[in-house]
């Protein structure tokens, strides 16, 4: 009688766990949703689930078409390429899968697109500040760490681990924002970051804090409050006037994602034999002599050995990534995109994402991270005028030309090309660019040494660097705290160039957001910068105008911006010593004016033939009669 039992139950569990075995199901579909009235009628799904490469299926519902099911190698993955018909209504429809006996559904949406502001573009009339979310401010404790994440910790006291920044702490403090001039919001990447600390070094581990570190597309890290406070956030933003910037990663994710865990095909991935990372030289690209073997390593070589590298020219892929950047331009009104390690992505996908966004949102910008040496290579990567086999169709990019030139000049003494000269001589290349008012300005960013500190901590130095960015052509970004006199090196770590906003965060002892809670020192940087962000929002020629720079001498370095309107002159002194500028070699632009009123200090000029400019200042003059 027993042995009859044992039989029966062991019979009953291989019957069990076979159809069990046997039983497909579909856990996500990526999009999440989508959206009627998109230009682009063509929408691929990613099916996922036991046996989703196995089934066969049928979509019914009113202007919805399938028209092609793709199995993965991987059998838990199908694609299917719908159409979406002019006809079709917003409203939800199912996505049935059959396998022999069994079907299975899942429902999916198609939305109506939104009315509100969205994919507006930035300018040169914009200010853009740049902000690590988990560093800025915490608004809600609550949303600090969660359990079920693979990453629990959180340590102000330990740089490089999360802090507790999130959206709502940024929303607490956007009439700070507003105070200083800002009209954009840039954040490093909020998609969720659901993985286990990294070695970064030898002794220590680092969290995925930074937000460069993805694990799913269609996430928004709930640490920084989730999808909806995203979109709620992105809605303030908007109701006040200001603009949102998305961080995007196209080159790599976490080894956390789950598309890494669970890959559709094995060239979803770039593979080697044996880990190799990129060389990081992107003058292989444009190297008329260069081997394919150096294009290779650069393109094709991982960024760490914990953030894969995606395979670009799997055309799967490449339509995930694609669909990602349009879903999440509609579901967050986005209206900018900065996009991470531009040069190390494939350059034919580069400009096919590129055209789909400017497709569906014609002034939108896209402005990538080409960290690179001299104005060709800068050029390369943007809309150009070079004649080169490969033409970037990127609208804008971070202009690190400018930047090595800024802090060159501040550094430097002058000299033949030296000091001033080098902010000169750069602004000289500016020919290679389609449009140089659509490169994105900086003094530093989240992978720099702090402005400050590079520049040794000198206040008339720093406003000397300030003048420039909020005077000169291009569209001006700013880092969180540079305003409040923020420093520090990425010695030891990048952590430290990466700190808690004083006063963002619950038992601060300063709060650096408040008049009353800087000292003196920091209220003037503050009110340097404020003073030329609203002067730059309300001079259209410093947006929009012309720019004309005449050869430094002995130290001084003159350029004007002008429209039809207005003529602005921007005098620097590099030197020690104040000194007496003549201004007869100037007569092209200054021909005709008489006066000048002083932005920073409201002092009238009533002589322009000859200028007083203190040591180590950059004076802005708005010319008049």
């Amino acid at each position: 009688m027993k042995r009859s039992i044992y039989f029966l139950i062991l019979l009953f569990s291989v019957v069990f766990f076979r159809t069990l075995a046997q039983t497909a199901s579909i856990r996500r579909v990526d999009p999440t949703n989508w959206w009627v009235g998109l230009k682009n009628p063509r929408l691929q799904l990613l099916v996922y689930g036991p046996k989703a490469g196995s089934m066969t299926y049928t979509i019914q519902y009113p202007g919805v078409k399938l028209l092609k099911t793709t199995k993965a190698e991987n059998p838990d993955f199908a694609f299917l390429d719908l159409q979406i018909f002019p006809t079709a209504k917003p409203g939800t429809f199912l996505i049935s899968g059959k396998l022999g006996s069994q079907t299975v559904s899942h429902s999916y949406e198609l939305k109506a697109r939104t009315t509100g502001p969205k994919a507006q573009g930035v300018s040169a009339a914009d200010f853009i500040y740049l902000i690590m979310p988990d560093r800025f401010a915490n608004g809600d404790p609550a949303n600090d760490a969660f359990p079920d994440m693979l990453d629990t910790k959180v340590d102000r006291s330990i740089p490089h681990l999360r802090h507790g920044g999130d959206l709502q702490g940024i929303t607490n403090h956007l009439d700070y924002l507003q105070e200083l001039g800002v009209t954009a919001v840039w954040m490093t990447p909020v998609l969720v970051n659901d993985e286990t600390l990294k070695q970064e070094a030898p002794d220590r581990m680092q969290a995925g804090y930074h937000g460069y570190h993805f694990t799913d597309h269609y996430q928004i890290d709930k640490r920084f409050g989730g999808n909806d406070a995203y979109r709620k956030f992105a809605q303030t933003l908007h109701q006040r006037g200001m603009k949102l910037v998305q961080d995007a990663v196209y080159n790599h994710v976490s080894d956390d994602h789950w598309l890494y865990k669970n890959q559709p095909f094995k060239d979803w991935f770039n593979q080697w034999p044996t880990y190799t990372g990129s060389s990081h030289k992107e003058q292989a690209l444009y190297d008329p002599y260069s081997a394919a073997v150096d294009r290779n390593v650069l393109l094709n070589g991982w960024f760490t050995p914990f953030l894969p590298d995606l395979n670009l020219r799997n055309p799967f892929l490449a339509t995930y990534l694609i669909q990602h950047a349009i879903w999440s331009t509609e579901a967050f009104s986005l209206d900018a995109w900065r996009v991470d390690t531009y040069k190390y992505n494939d350059l034919a996908f580069l400009n096919r994402i590129n055209q789909a966004l400017l497709t569906e949102y014609p002034r939108i910008h896209i402005f990538g991270e080409s960290w690179v040496g001299n104005p060709v290579a800068q050029a390369f990567f943007v809309k150009n005028k070079i004649d080169l086999p490969f033409k970037s169709n990127q609208p804008g990019g971070l202009d690190f030309i400018l930047y090595d030139a800024t802090n060159a000049a501040l550094k430097e003494d002058f000299g033949w090309d030296s000091g001033v000269n080098r902010f000169y001589q750069a602004l000289t290349t500016d020919g290679l660019y389609a449009d140089p008012q659509k490169l994105v300005t900086f003094l530093e960013n989240h992978d720099t040494d702090r402005y400050l500190s590079v520049i040794g901590d000198d206040l008339a130095k720093y406003k000397m660097g300030v003048t420039w960015l909020l005077t000169t052509r291009g569209i001006p970004s700013w880092y969180y705290g540079t305003e409040v006199l923020m420093k520090n090196t990425k010695n030891p770590s990048d952590a430290e160039v990466r700190r808690d906003f004083p006063g963002g965060f619950p038992g601060d002892q300063a709060n650096k957001f408040t008049d009353a809670g800087r000292n003196q020192r920091e209220n003037e940087a503050f009110n340097h910068v404020k003073k030329l962000a609203h002067y730059r929002k309300n001079t259209p020629a410093l947006q929009s105008g012309k720019l004309m720079q005449y050869v430094p001498q002995n130290g001084t370095y003159v350029y004007f911006r002008y429209d039809g309107a207005k003529t602005v002159m921007v005098a620097t002194n590099s030197t020690a010593q104040e000194m007496t500028l003549e201004t007869a070699r100037f007569s092209e632009r200054m021909s005709g004016f008489t006066t000048a009123r002083n932005v920073l200090t409201e002092e009238t000029i009533r002589t322009l033939s000859a200028l007083k400019l203190p040591a180590k200042t950059a004076v802005v003059l708005e010319l008049g009669h």
